[in-house]
């Protein structure tokens, strides 16, 4: 079976999923890892038994990499992405895109100037059983129509979080609990309602004052095109990280979402239409456990000359809503939607 060279950039602890994911699938043949910390880079390199870099740059050169996956600081995924794409490399990108609009639409840019390679981002929880599940029943509309939604995200994280040194900043993680933690949620919202007519939301910083400049909590009210409307809640200021809990209400029924368990709620009777699947990859609970699915799928669609349906533009509609979610509690007003 025909399998594509990789390299890995970041050796950080979301890196290790990747690793793990990529040593497992017999489309992929780790080549590389890179890290600016020469001895960490050296260490992950051991373990997966490839070479290392501490410039990805130098990596890039590679005629026998045919795809980069980026591991690191929101700063830095839109000049490695664009990069790579240059080099004439897929790219498959953590979320989010990047840590500001300006930042993100360079990447866009590279993308579509360079059409024999993709960008794909990272948006796991959409591979969740529970995610499809609720897709189908929006797409077949076997409850009727659906009416509204809400999504919630109560975590907790310790001025410990905020110690490595790109984070709690503006200018290097853009933002806080809405881009880090809260925008896989908001993507589920956006994957199920459609196109988005509106934004209003406000931001604060309710626990996590003089440790973090960014947002440690937020709301917002979401209007889509179609009619339906969300409300949307995210705060790491909890006593503990708890659940996502994403509701879906049709005319006829409703789905709950908790954590990765989905429940049909017709009635007085609750029905568990589809529960989380289990592996070994050593992820955390908040992560979810289908980076495997989307990065198997990322190659399948690659070896298939498919183009694959999480790109870059894709990838943009859950960070445009972090972004104006921003942008409405700056302005105090909604954000409308010409497009």
């Amino acid at each position: 079976m025909k399998s594509l060279g990789t390299a890995v950039i970041g050796c950080g602890s979301i890196s290790s999923v990747h690793l793990k994911a990529i040593a497992g699938l017999e489309l992929a043949e780790l080549k590389a890892v890179v890290d600016i910390n020469e001895e960490l880079a050296k260490k992950t390199a051991e373990t997966y038994g490839c070479d290392y870099y501490t410039d990805y740059k130098e990596m890039l050169q590679r005629d026998d990499i045919q795809v980069v996956h980026i591991c690191t600081g929101h700063y830095l995924h839109a000049p490695m992405t664009v990069d790579a794409l240059k080099a004439g490399k897929h790219v498959l990108t953590e979320k989010p895109m990047a840590e500001n609009k300006a930042s993100a639409h360079t990447m866009l840019d590279a993308a579509e100037e360079n059409k024999d390679v993709q960008l794909g981002v990272i948006f796991q929880n959409r591979y969740n059983p529970s995610s499809i599940r609720m897709k189908q029943a929006v797409d077949s509309g076997e409850f009727g129509k659906l009416l509204c939604m809400k999504g919630l995200v109560t975590w907790s994280r310790t001025p410990a979080y905020y110690e490595t040194e790109w984070k709690g900043k503006w200018a290097t993680e853009g933002g806080g609990v809405l881009i880090n933690q809260a925008i896989h949620t908001l993507d589920l919202l956006h994957w199920l309602g459609g196109d988005v007519a509106s934004i209003k939301g406000s931001i604060s910083n309710d626990s996590l004052e003089g440790v973090i400049e960014v947002e440690d909590t937020a709301h917002a009210h979401i209007e889509f095109r179609n009619g339906v409307k969300a409300i949307f809640y995210a705060t790491n200021a909890y006593g503990r990280s708890t659940p996502v809990e994403v509701e879906v209400i049709f005319e006829k029924a409703t789905l709950q979402l908790r954590g990765d368990t989905l429940y049909l709620l017709q009635g007085d009777t609750s029905t568990v239409l589809a529960e989380p699947v289990k592996n070994d990859l050593g992820e955390k609970a908040y992560w979810g456990v289908s980076h495997q699915f989307q990065i198997r799928d990322f190659y399948a669609h690659l070896l298939e000359g498919k183009h694959f349906w999480i790109d870059g533009p894709e990838g943009y509609k859950a960070f445009r809503l972090v972004m104006d979610i921003y942008e409405s509690s700056k302005l105090g007003q909604r954000i409308n939607y010409t497009e």
